[in-house]
């Protein structure tokens, strides 16, 4: 739940489908309509998903011409986007959390998804040059505006999420941090998303499976850190991508994780996730590595 929204439980991150590296348009729609195919209702973008030297929106108005060609439904579907973030000629990123930029951020994601209000709109890193709290009561402007349905935070601590829940109160519905089979740092924040049932959307799913958009090509070689997870794979007869997120669905019932994908196989495997019920055993197994 989202809030007062249920949606699928698993998601999709679209940020390899616009970012360096990206695939061909043809391939990166086919992936979106693939996710739906299967069930997925939550789309997770960003205004700063595009290319090194891209306008910035390029992810949103992908997801805004994937949603706009598919022949099925879309009722249920649900599109988050991010606010707060840029990036710079040479790859970098950069944080600006000032409600004058976030004004103008979340005013031209509205357009160019072509949805009134933005379904999730989450800010998508603390700005350490701009008190948390300024950025966080724009966000509430944006509620109170009706521009905004629900919001949510990310990058973010256990101290930065109970101010956000201050600020926005029953409106704050979800926190997106980096958590995997590889990075393993975010279970007090995870725990407490659980305590004020807050959806947990870990970015980067499947890292240490496979490489993040951030780190590079998606393939990669199997890692003996991991290799509970493959080998949980071989005796399921399924990749360890789903063993993966099935393993995070179990961490907690407010986990939402939302791997990205390049192609449409990758996209029906992660949704198939949910049907992969994990014994007590394996569950010991993958904790330990």
């Amino acid at each position: 739940m989202l809030g007062d929204v249920r949606v699928g439980a698993v998601g999709l991150g679209t940020m390899p489908l616009s970012v360096e590296g990206r695939p061909d348009e043809r391939r990166a729609v086919a992936t979106v309509h693939a996710a739906l195919d299967a069930g997925v209702t939550l789309l997770d973008t960003a205004d700063s998903y595009h290319p090194p030297g891209g306008a910035p929106g390029e992810g949103e108005r992908l997801v805004a011409r994937a949603l706009a060609a598919y022949g099925g439904g879309l009722d249920g579907v649900l599109v988050a986007t991010k606010g707060g973030r840029g990036r710079t000629a040479d790859g970098g990123w950069t944080v600006d959390g000032r409600p004058a930029h976030l004004r103008r951020a979340a005013e031209a994601s509205a357009r160019r998804l072509g949805s009134a209000p933005i379904g999730l709109y989450q800010l998508h890193k603390p700005d350490p040059a701009v008190p948390y709290a300024e950025s966080l009561g724009f966000v509430r402007e944006l509620l109170d505006a009706g521009t905004v349905r629900l919001a949510g935070v990310s990058n973010v601590d256990a101290a930065q999420i109970l101010l956000a829940r201050a600020i926005l109160g029953d409106r704050l519905v979800s926190v997106q941090n980096r958590y995997s089979p590889a990075v393993r740092t975010g279970e007090a924040e995870l725990r407490l998303c659980a305590e004020l049932g807050l959806a947990f959307l870990p970015w980067s799913p499947l890292g240490g499976i496979s490489r993040s958009s951030l780190d590079g090509a998606s393939a990669q070689e199997e890692d003996v850190r991991f290799g509970a997870f493959h080998r949980v794979a071989r005796a399921r007869g399924v990749s360890p991508q789903r063993v993966a997120l099935a393993w995070l669905l179990g961490r907690s019932d407010t986990v939402l994780p939302i791997p990205g994908a390049s192609r449409p196989e990758s996209a029906r495997d992660s949704a198939a996730a949910v049907s992969l019920l994990l014994t007590e055993a394996e569950v010991a197994e993958l904790d330990g590595g």
